[in-house]
């Protein structure tokens, strides 16, 4: 694994490349190499996960030196691809997974990604005729990529904004409609950011660029999944993580309350005592203060050696102004700074890779905002609670906090509720379709999948997702047409994997929550009241709505109060940051609505 970045169409001096990779380098500590020409640069922070003494990037084609790759990521089936590379004449010197990338780019050209299983970014350059740049990323989006075009056609890219900041030519200015986005639908439309002109890559994409006409995103055809393969979870499963359990550093498991986490750590438990009877240590993040839950004896049950990383709130002062910088941009989840430091204490265990249980809940329907929306009978709205489960800050608490400026600015554009709740209504006949394309197409890279990158990334931690394997994947599509009855798949296949009495139908979530967080009296209390009382306040916040918040949450705290508060007080932590990066040139600029 790898944190990545480059520029192509545009110079680019040795200073600002180290610069950028500096704002990376806790991503990859096991060295730092950059490749660079007249107008292009390719260059790379290595986090050696696989071939510790080889794998060097960027990686070249010893047949064809013209071609150079970076990449982010794991590739599962490289033994495959290197066998088959070999029959065609092209030789490698190591064992690392990325070190199939050239050769398999000279076989099949800008169509290679479609060979990969994996998670993966990936940019290459090619220089044997005209200069080429070509970004790939995975199916799912496991691995974020942040882009920026210039005027001139010239692109620049980091897989961290703070790094693709870096380059000066890019420009730190937000955009106006994303204040709406995050409070609405708890995180940004699409493939947009916080920031004008910065986007991520798709997923299941590949990009190319010439220097001259910018980057043009293609989306590949996803692969058919293999018929003869077996029709079982638990099987498939078992299968996947074979591969995923491979590495070169050691290996743990992040244990949640859930079934899925309980079935992956139990599965890889059982291959690690197959290998060398050594038990998976699993890791789970416990608030000091707060109730217990029964994650523990689960996890033991399951033949986890168990590993609890107890957190005091008050840290979160501390915390949450880190984890912020590390996701580059807000996102209103009271549960990232936890998970943040899950990371750090998984790394200062020594672990380096960790399994996680992400995804499972999109993929399966087991989130019960999607069962709800499924179960909505016919004559009764279901959009409307459905988009309201989304928010980061209730619909009758959001407007409210916005300047009337900004309201009048969105009364012309639109909110970004009211454009998702018509893309759910043109795809109204089919229910299902259109609540998956939402949670696993959009929201789960955009708002599960990048917070865990950029918050394990930060402790030079790869975190690893066996239910986004391209099988897995599949058979859950395959289910998304039946009709659910009685428990779901992932819950029968865990009772065969787990002892009796290991699962609860019913778990209480152990994700702590934003009113448990923002208590009156307490340290994070005391840092909002700091931060929002300032007078550099974003200008599309109403000043007096969000002073009557705090007053609000510290007389009468409520939970609902509280999610808007802690929206909020991360969303000005996040422009501090802004500022520090780039002083110069962060500003807003609320654009004239332009008439249809």
């Amino acid at each position: 694994m790898s944190r990545i970045f480059g520029a192509f169409g545009a110079p680019n001096t040795a200073v600002e490349l180290n610069a950028v990779a500096g704002r990376q380098l806790h991503g990859g500590r096991d060295g730092t190499s950059v490749l660079r020409g007249d107008t292009w640069s390719l260059g790379c922070n290595r986090l050696a996960v696989l071939d510790p003494c080889g794998g060097a990037q960027p990686y070249r084609c010893p047949r064809l030196p013209g071609i150079a790759v970076v990449f982010d990521g794991e590739i599962y089936n490289h033994h495959q691809l290197r066998r088959r590379l070999r029959a065609r004449g092209h030789v490698f010197t190591g064992t690392c997974d990325g070190s199939v990338l050239p050769a398999l780019y000279a076989e099949y050209g800008t169509r290679f990604a479609e060979h990969l299983e994996g998670m993966f970014t990936i940019a290459v350059i090619d220089l044997r005729r005209r200069p080429l740049l070509v970004l790939a990323a995975d199916d799912h989006g496991m691995k974020t990529l942040y882009y920026h075009t210039g005027p001139d056609g010239s692109v620049r890219f980091a897989s961290e904004l703070p790094g693709l900041l870096a380059f000066g030519q890019v420009p730190a200015t937000e955009r106006a409609a994303a204040l709406d986005e995050y409070l609405s639908v708890g995180t940004y439309v699409d493939d947009r950011t916080a920031l004008e002109g910065i986007r991520t890559l798709p997923p299941g994409t590949t990009a190319l660029a010439t220097g001259r006409d910018g980057l043009r995103v293609q989306r590949r055809t996803a692969p058919l999944p293999a018929s003869d393969g077996p029709a079982d979870l638990g099987d498939l499963l078992y299968g996947e993580m074979a591969r995923l359990t491979s590495a070169d550093v050691p290996l743990c498991g992040v244990v949640t309350e859930g079934a899925d986490s309980h079935l992956v750590n139990a599965i890889a438990t059982r291959q690690l005592r197959e290998l060398d009877d050594s038990p998976l240590r699993g890791f789970h993040v416990v608030y000091r203060g707060r109730w217990h839950s029964s994650v523990c004896a689960a996890a033991r049950r399951s033949g986890t050696l168990h590993h609890d990383v107890l957190l005091d709130p008050d840290e979160l002062v501390e915390l949450l102004p880190r984890t912020v910088w590390h996701l580059g941009q807000p996102h209103a989840d009271p549960a990232a700074p936890g998970r943040y430091a899950l990371f750090r204490a998984i790394r200062g265990a020594g672990y380096t890779v960790a399994l996680t249980a992400a995804g499972a809940g999109e993929l399966f329907d087991g989130h019960e905002r999607v069962q709800r929306a499924l179960t909505t009978p016919p004559e009764l709205p279901w959009i409307g609670p459905y988009l309201d489960s989304l928010a980061s800050v209730p619909r009758t608490v959001r407007a409210s906090l916005y300047s009337a400026d900004y309201r009048d600015y969105l009364r012309f554009r639109g909110t970004a509720a009211d454009r998702l709740a018509e893309t759910l209504h043109a795809g109204r006949a089919d229910r299902a379709a259109a609540l998956s394309a939402v949670e696993t197409g959009w929201r789960l890279p955009a708002h599960q999948l990048r917070q865990i990158d950029h918050v394990s990334t930060a402790w030079s931690v790869e975190a690893r997702f066996p239910y986004l394997q391209p099988a897995v994947s599949a058979f859950a599509g395959s289910l998304r047409a039946r009709p659910a009855t009685g428990d779901t798949p992932l819950f029968t296949t865990a009772q065969r994997y787990l002892p009796a009495g290991t699962l609860r139908r019913s778990a209480r979530s152990t994700d702590v929550t934003a009113d448990e967080l923002l208590r009156p009296g307490s340290a994070l209390m005391d840092l909002a009241q700091d931060i929002l009382r300032e007078t550099h306040l974003d200008e599309r916040w109403d000043r007096t709505a969000v002073s009557n918040l705090i007053s609000a949450q510290s007389r009468h705290p409520a939970p609902d109060t509280a999610a808007a508060l802690w929206a909020v007080l991360v969303h000005e932590l996040w422009r501090q940051e802004l500022r520090v990066l780039r002083p110069a040139t962060v500003h807003l600029s609320l654009p004239e609505p332009v008439a249809a």
